[in-house]
């Protein structure tokens, strides 16, 4: 590990920059697939989707509202 490191603060600083660029992009592109995938799990269980319509359910009214308040200013249908 050591050597590694020496060999990389020997490199000139583009280098080391473009090493930094590319470790970061892997690292998140690793940790959102990790995410994605945890997620589905998560999502899926019929408990879950239960729970996400009841909670949707007030959005869906405050959205019925908005449209309706749009048309009634607006006068139209």
């Amino acid at each position: 590990m050591k050597k590694i490191i020496l060999n990389l603060r020997s490199q000139p600083e583009h280098v080391r920059r473009n090493i930094l660029h590319v470790l970061t992009v892997f690292f998140a592109v690793a940790l959102l697939l990790i995410w994605v995938f945890s997620l589905g799990t998560n999502l899926s269980s019929p408990e879950t989707q239960a729970k996400i319509n009841n909670d949707l359910e007030p959005f869906s009214a405050l959205t019925a509202n908005i449209v309706d308040g749009y048309y009634s200013i607006t006068g139209s249908n």
